[in-house]
């Protein structure tokens, strides 16, 4: 199916092109991260998108170019789903663009991908992508490659991109449906929309389940730590030979040797997972959010529960295994013998850790939901 500008329309006046992507902070004091990435950003739309859209009279804004006082977030939300034409950049996997852009394909409107060399979120990197290096060569090449798209789509029409195959067969938002030509274009084999929900939910219930064995795993760790805590003060009190003490040291390195590899197994499955989950879930909280509250069924109210509860657990279990991970972390200059399985607990904090983040914006966009739900 090809994705047309609107129908009638036989010139470029007036369309309009909302760019998504990474922004920065212009208020940030100079020479600060923030404020190198709003200069960084800002030089990709002014040399790159801006000027291959004029080219067409295409009208280019990025959300901080809204004119329009108002909401932010609804403005937002707004332009990636009525604008003409969308520019994504999908550059470092920006928790924000993905699901704007999850939204924009909900529409199946003109989309165009764009990427810098090195930066593609490795779930989309098959996704026809025009990419750029930040040079200003590699800027002049890009913006060329933008602007024969544009030509080529403007012409003979644009290409759907969809990242999230979640997406597939839904109504689009002016009412059209593209389900029966999907339908006859798949493979009877591939998976449909239902399908991939029930793949999201049973992802999310391996999640929640791999957090019920990080935390069994860190009592049982726990409970061990206490045993020879209590041991190590014994004989600190009986005043053994140094040899004594390094002797129980040993043996409860011995004892949290296996409970650390399997956490470090457990915390890695757990981080594993959220690579082909991220777009798809986002694409789906998408889906829900462009659904009325009065038309979700209760199957939608549970998957916005189960991202609140994968939310809360992932916290709690977070805030142990942090505080036991500091805690191991002073005791690696105590032996040798502690350093492979505290090795272990540390990489499992970091694998938990870089998760986190996308579990709370989860979280965060279902707690919106199932209030406008509840509303």
């Amino acid at each position: 199916m090809i994705a047309t500008l609107s129908p009638g329309q036989d010139s470029n006046q007036g369309l309009t092109c909302f760019v998504i992507g990474p922004i920065g902070d212009s208020y940030s004091a100079n020479g600060t991260a923030e404020r190198e990435a709003y200069e960084h950003h800002l030089r990709i739309f002014e040399q790159m998108i801006a000027p291959a859209c004029q080219k067409y009279d295409i009208a280019a804004v990025r959300s901080d170019g809204i004119p329009h006082a108002g909401d932010i977030n609804e403005q937002i939300c707004r332009h990636v789903i009525q604008s003409d034409l969308v520019i994504a950049n999908v550059s470092g996997g920006n928790p924000n663009v993905m699901y704007e852009l999850g939204l924009r394909h909900i529409t199946g409107k003109p989309t165009i991908h764009i990427g810098e060399h090195g930066q593609l979120p490795f779930d989309i990197a098959s996704i026809r992508t025009i990419r750029y290096h930040s040079s200003r060569s590699g800027l002049a090449d890009a913006r060329r490659d933008i602007e024969n798209a544009l030509e080529v789509g403007l012409r003979d029409g644009f290409e759907p991109l969809t990242p999230a195959r979640v997406l597939r067969g839904i109504e689009t938002v002016d009412g059209t449906s593209n389900s029966s030509e999907h339908a006859r274009e798949e493979d009877e084999d591939s998976p449909g929309l239902l399908d991939e929900f029930v793949a999201i939910e049973d992802g999310l219930g391996e999640m929640t389940a791999d957090m019920e064995a990080i935390s069994k795993t860190i009592e049982t760790i726990g409970a061990l730590t206490e045993q020879s805590n209590t041991e190590l003060l014994d004989l600190t009190e009986a005043n053994v030979p140094a040899s004594a003490r390094l002797a129980a040291v040993a043996r409860y390195a011995q004892s949290i040797s296996a409970p650390a590899e399997e956490l470090s197994r457990n915390a890695q499955a757990f981080a594993g997972r959220m690579p082909p989950l991220d777009s798809g879930v986002r694409a789906a909280l998408g889906l829900v959010e462009a659904t009325p509250p009065a038309e979700r069924d209760e199957d939608t109210k549970e998957f916005l529960v189960q991202l609140i509860e994968l939310d809360a657990s992932a916290q709690e279990s977070m805030a142990h295994l942090s505080g036991f991970g500091t805690a191991a972390d002073g005791l690696t200059g105590l032996s040798r013998y502690l350093r492979k399985p505290v090795k272990n607990i540390s990489t499992a904090v970091k694998q938990v850790a870089s998760v986190m983040t996308c579990i709370e914006d989860w979280a965060d966009k279902a707690r919106t939901l199932s209030r406008d739900s509840n509303e």
